[in-house]
């Protein structure tokens, strides 16, 4: 976002049922708090719409200003239950009253209640929980079990990580040398030689799908199962909305098994309900050995989890594995009321059924505009338009920047877009929202596409 995006742009005002612009965007009076963050923040801080959220309930965000709009974001994904649901709120007031903010390692009940919940709802061999603060944490964590793993079957040389292009798991150095995204490790300069990368599935950009492909990519670049700890993806890419097909997962696991390496996946966008699955591998027919977790499991507070087979998460001794905000007894409390209207709601099967709503509108969008949507990617309530120049596959980030903006404009909140040249733009409302604001929202999708086409010639 430049300076030039804090002068209000006057707009068409909007009045739906779950859609309300009444003032210029960015509001006049939201002016001064956008530039307060600009003078004390980072430029790194900057880059999505400039909407100043005051509050945000259910499928909804709303700014002081009498401005709604209907949410396509999840606050990056994590609002999987809403946002401001009051059975969360409950439940973090009431262990705020009882004075225990924070307990380190310390045993609580709180903390054992949440960990024997997640592994209730994990399939085996899941079964042992390590709670963290972030994403970034837990594929550190997973970096660490995986090789702490292949020196102890396979001696030294055993600690490479394979991960794949265009994939990313955060900012730290372990989860940025992984990532797929050459531009966000270049200030890493010695990278480790033994985390490589390999082409996503995706049948777009990468058009060989086959394991066979995965395997002679790990030929060609001298990569032998022999040299390999561990294989770590997102389930489906976060820049892209991709999946794996599920043949090549099915071979992937059967590999790993073959050559005691550890299978890793990323659910930290996916899991709890994302995908129309309570967990994203499900589509695979696979379980993993570790599963990377966060955003979604309590729709609003900052907390993580590592999940995996108990030998993997035993290896390391008291102490010696541990973080200082572990399960925070307040954060802890929002993840169990949050899995609780997962379950009750039945929001991965609500997730599925909205979902396939949808799916459809936004391919039939992609078929609309073919020759500038070059593909459309996604399951349940998560999907990715990629923009393109006309007629091939080179990214449009202009034309893809343009359509967020102008969403925001008409009252449907996304972010930034994202993924390859930055021009993907990616689709994630919270699973609560309703099939006609679904369809109210691909509605403005599909008209702003045409503006923003004839906008830039």
């Amino acid at each position: 976002m430049s300076e030039a995006a804090l002068v209000p742009r006057n707009i068409s005002k909007v009045e739906t049922k779950f859609r309300r612009i009444q003032t210029p965007i960015p509001v006049p009076e939201s002016v001064p708090i956008l530039e307060s963050l600009y003078r004390d923040e980072p430029v790194s801080m900057r880059g999505q719409p400039a909407v100043v959220w005051d509050r945000a309930e259910g499928f909804q965000v709303h700014d002081a200003w009498g401005n709604t709009w209907i949410d396509w974001s999840s606050g990056v994904l994590v609002a999987n239950a809403g946002h401001g649901r009051r059975e969360i709120v409950e439940a973090i007031c009431e262990q705020a009253r009882k004075e225990l903010l924070h307990n380190y390692c310390f045993p609580s009940d709180i903390r054992a209640r949440l960990v024997a919940r997640v592994v209730e709802l994990s399939p085996r061999p899941l079964e042992k929980v390590f709670l963290l603060t972030t994403g970034s944490e837990t594929t550190e964590c997973a970096i660490k079990l995986a090789r702490t793993y292949g020196r102890g079957v396979g001696g030294d040389r055993k600690i490479g990580i394979v991960s794949y292009g265009g994939a990313f798991h955060g900012r730290t150095l372990g989860a940025q040398m992984i990532g797929g995204i050459p531009a966000l490790k270049e200030w890493i300069v010695n990278l480790d030689p033994d985390m490589v990368q390999v082409p996503f599935p995706d049948g777009f950009r990468c058009e060989d799908t086959s394991f066979e492909f995965f395997l002679k990519t790990l030929e060609e670049k001298g990569v032998g199962p022999g040299r390999i700890a561990g294989v770590i993806s997102e389930t489906y890419q976060g820049g892209s909305a991709a999946f794996w097909p599920k043949e090549y997962a099915r071979k992937m696991r059967a590999w790993c098994d073959e050559h005691e390496i550890v299978l890793i996946f990323d659910e930290v966008q996916a899991a709890f309900g994302r995908t129309g699955t309570m967990w994203g591998f499900e589509h695979y027919g696979i379980v993993p050995d570790v599963v990377c977790c966060g955003k979604g499991i309590t729709s609003g507070l900052p907390l993580s989890a590592v999940i995996g087979r108990a030998d993997l998460m035993d290896q390391y001794p008291p102490g010696s594995m541990t973080s200082t905000h572990t399960g925070n007894p307040i954060c802890v409390a929002a993840a169990l009321a949050n899995l609780e209207l997962v379950v009750n709601e039945k929001l991965p099967e609500k997730a599925a059924k909205i979902g396939a709503v949808l799916q459809e509108g936004v391919r039939r969008v992609r078929e609309q505009h073919s020759d500038v949507c070059g593909a459309a990617m996604g399951k349940g309530m998560v999907a990715g338009l990629h923009m393109v120049k006309p007629g091939g596959i080179e990214p449009d980030a202009e034309l893809a920047a343009a359509v967020v903006d102008r969403c925001v404009e008409k009252g449907l909140l996304m972010f930034h877009p994202v993924g390859f040249g930055g021009a993907t733009v990616k689709i994630a409302p919270p699973l609560v929202t309703p099939e006609e604001a679904v369809l109210e929202g691909l509605g403005v999708l599909r008209e702003v596409i045409e503006e923003a086409r004839n906008e830039l010639g």
